[in-house]
């Protein structure tokens, strides 16, 4: 039997922002940060579209002149109660 927890320890968080665009594309991706580093590289020197896959299968395309940044980290483990901050 296995748990949510360790289905997500392998998963990283990608936050996209996109030029003349107010809020940021953020979710959790089943690459690691080398390969989304691999992927966003490849996109911005072809020019071609930034495509990547969320955790639910949802595909994000991003047009590579309209990337502001990308950043990658860990997905921050979410807290439940009182003592979550």
């Amino acid at each position: 039997m296995t748990t949510k927890k360790s289905q997500t320890s392998h998963n990283s968080e990608v936050r996209i922002a996109v030029t003349y665009v107010s809020g940021d594309l953020t979710f959790e991706c089943p690459l690691s940060p080398a390969d989304i580093r691999t992927a966003v590289t490849a996109a911005l020197s072809s020019g071609k579209p930034l495509e990547l896959t969320d955790i639910r299968g949802h595909e994000i395309i991003v047009p590579a002149d309209k990337i502001a940044f990308v950043e990658v980290g860990n997905p921050a483990a979410r807290r439940v109660g009182f003592g979550a901050l």
